[in-house]
């Protein structure tokens, strides 16, 4: 049997791993009810999941970063979020199962999010699939986040591994950036948030997947030398 290619999978999270849409859209409009607002439906918030606060907050009020309220309305947006960020979030199908193959196949692996620790911790330690996950990197964990490639190499670090020994899997184009950035082979996930909104194609990721099952066949197809990637 020849010697595999790859040691370990970096994930991104929201939106790769984990829908967390609905927590997220909920906290955003929350803050509209509470303000006598009308509701607005999921699906006009889940395709700005990937954008946590400055996303949500364009949807709920329609303002930008530079607005004088933003930061006011950014705190009580994740103080919302904060109280009931696993009412609703839920892995995507077959992310489950395809973290137990990778354990089954001696890969390890972890989490590259922007998400900050204040979020991300609380919630993949409330979820048991993230129980065998060997790193979880952040927002604010180092000083950069994505796509600078630092945050990758902080969880290659952690992993024990090289980051040219690494995939990295997101569904966002700032993944790929920094995959690409660290050496990494990289996957764009097309099951996630992105809809009709973003076309791939032009991240110029190695391979992309439209279910989580999917990656095992690139592994595999790595690890045998075939080519079914870019």
């Amino acid at each position: 049997m020849s010697e595999r290619s790859f040691d370990a999978v970096l994930f991104d999270l929201d939106g790769t791993l984990i829908d967390s849409a609905p927590d997220l859209g909920a906290a955003a409009d929350k803050m509209r009810t509470d303000r006598g607002m009308a509701s607005l439906p999921l699906d006009r918030y889940r395709p700005m999941a990937g954008s946590g606060a400055r996303g949500m907050l364009g949807v709920a009020f329609g303002i930008t970063p530079e607005h004088p309220d933003f930061p006011e309305l950014r705190e009580e947006f994740f103080v919302n979020y904060e109280r009931a960020m696993t009412v609703r979030t839920r892995a995507f199908d077959g992310v489950v199962e395809l973290i137990d193959q990778l354990s089954q196949q001696g890969l390890r692996w972890g989490v590259v999010t922007n998400k900050s620790v204040r979020f991300a911790v609380p919630l993949t330690a409330a979820m048991p699939m993230f129980a065998t996950s060997g790193a979880l990197v952040c927002g604010d964990t180092t000083p950069f986040a994505k796509p600078h490639p630092e945050p990758l190499f902080e969880a290659a670090r952690r992993l024990g591994v090289l980051p040219e020994r690494c995939f990295f899997v997101g569904d966002d184009e700032r993944d790929v950036m920094a995959g690409r950035a660290a050496g990494m082979r990289t996957v764009a996930a097309t099951y996630g948030y992105l809809g009709d909104r973003a076309d791939t194609e032009l991240w110029q990721a190695d391979a992309s997947i439209s279910s989580p099952g999917a990656l095992l066949t690139l592994i595999a197809s790595a690890n045998s030398g075939e080519l079914l990637f870019k």
